[in-house]
């Protein structure tokens, strides 16, 4: 029988699958729901008039407003992010994924009701509801992976957060090629759809910890829970040391190399779709598969690098600050070179060569499994999930910042020269925070990792387990 830990693996990619399935599926649904821009430059007297596809009913939305709406998820995430890892070290992981993946799904359904109401803000609401139970997500599963995975095998499981990229892989032209066959509602009643089907699953296959799993095998929950003895406990009671928090310098480093992460993970999640479709003239379906190529290269980057990195501190060939380190040359200084690359050859190179570059930028950013993304369960593992909700609400900022940026250098016209501009603005947001994680970034564990905390023992929720 294989172990029981391998499902709250496989089911914490599938919770990334879904949050990132609801996050992205308006950036490719937006483009058939308003209104092109030169159609609205066009000249109706004469036989220039352009015609578009029927998707359903367009709004003449500004590029301002379509920024708005893809940043409101953002905002909405930015409410719950940072305080969600508490909230799960008080009542457990499970329960706020479960009920987030059901209510985000809830407010996705009625994405295409809010639209209808032809208000703008209407449509935001319900995006913004979207991010606000969204927010608990990552967070939680930080707090799971805290108390589920042994310090070996770490890497693998933080490698499953990138289901992210297999949501965005499977949601841009899955997608696209409903809208072009059906009409653009589905952009949103789909994704909803599996979610709410995905939580299910989730409630009846997870666990907080392996000590309470009903199915786990007694050698499995020992080996486990022995592994992590001496660093992370389960009292639900205290709160973060946010005082000692705040005078960490580790803690800030991880911080800027985590916005960093996110910064340019954001902007091509967000932006991506519009440059293929607007600048090297992808038509919808198109644009949708192309847009997903890169999050391909991140998924399947991620579990290579987190298998690598694994077994070098396993076989002691690199030590654990030493990986953090020197992986921050594949997810963020050679993600922000290729940027750097694209930003002068974009104008004068066959498009598939930018979306090639694209691909590797955002694929060697798989490497983020052994930098950002573990940094928090090296500096404090009994806070994993309170440290992984302040950093990601942070950098959560960046989600509604990007598209911003987009507006304002494509609001009058969205060509290669634009584009050049926005590109460097990414690279210097990958390139900078590796540098300064290089200096100041740590890997040891926190004092105040153990402030107030009772030590492990096996009778801690609900009594001995037995056979």
């Amino acid at each position: 029988m294989y172990p029981v830990r391998l499902n709250i693996a496989i089911m914490c990619f599938m919770a990334c699958f879904i949050a990132y399935m609801l996050r992205v599926n308006l950036s490719i649904t937006i483009l058939a729901m308003v209104v092109p821009r030169n159609f609205n430059n066009s000249t109706f007297g004469n036989t220039s008039t352009l015609i578009i596809p029927d998707y359903g009913p367009r709004y003449a939305w500004t590029p301002y407003q379509e920024s708005l709406l893809l940043g409101a998820f953002f905002w909405g995430y930015l409410l719950t992010s940072c305080q969600s890892g508490i909230l799960a070290e008080w009542i457990g992981g499970r329960a706020l994924v479960g009920f987030s993946l059901i209510l985000s799904s809830i407010f996705t359904a009625i994405g295409p009701l809010a639209a209808s109401l032809e208000n703008f803000w209407f449509l935001f609401a319900s995006r913004f509801l979207v991010g606000v139970f969204g927010g608990p997500i990552y967070p939680s599963l930080h707090y799971l992976i805290a108390h589920w995975a042994p310090p070996d095998e770490k890497g693998k499981f933080v490698a499953s957060l990138m289901g992210n990229a297999c949501g965005t892989i499977i949601t841009l032209p899955l997608v696209s090629i409903l809208i072009e066959n059906m009409n653009w509602s589905v952009g949103f009643y789909v994704p909803a759809a599996i979610s709410f089907v995905t939580a299910l699953i989730w409630f009846y296959l997870v666990a907080d910890y392996p000590s309470t799993h009903p199915r786990i095998d007694l050698k499995e929950s020992k080996y486990i829970e022995d592994s992590l003895a001496g660093n992370v406990v389960k009292d639900k009671r205290v709160f973060p040391p946010i005082l000692p928090m705040l005078k960490s310098l580790p803690l800030w480093s991880l911080l800027l190399l985590h916005y960093g992460n996110l910064w340019g993970l954001f902007f091509l999640l967000t932006a991506a779709p519009k440059y293929m479709s607007e600048v090297l003239k992808f038509n919808l379906a198109k644009a949708g598969i192309l847009s997903a190529l890169p999050y391909l290269a991140r998924m399947m980057f991620g579990f290579g690098f987190g298998a690598v990195g694994d077994a070098l501190l396993r076989k002691k060939i690199l030590s654990k600050t030493m990986i953090r380190k020197s992986f921050c040359l594949f997810s963020h200084i050679i993600p922000g070179l290729l940027l750097v690359t694209l930003s002068y050859v974009g104008s004068v190179s066959s498009v598939y060569v930018c979306v090639a570059i694209i691909t590797l930028s955002l694929g060697f950013n798989g490497a983020s499994t052994m930098t950002n993304l573990q940094n928090p369960q090296d500096l404090a593992p009994n806070y994993a999930g309170s440290l992984y909700g302040i950093i990601n609400g942070i950098g959560i900022t960046s989600g509604f910042i990007t598209p911003l940026i987009v507006s304002y250098f494509t609001a009058e016209q969205s060509t290669s020269e634009e584009w050049k501009w926005i590109f460097m603005v990414g690279a210097i947001f990958y390139i900078a925070p590796a540098i300064q994680f290089l200096i100041f970034g740590s890997t040891d564990v926190q004092k105040w990792n153990n402030s107030e905390r009772a030590p492990v023992n096996d009778n801690v929720e609900g009594g001995t387990k037995k056979e």
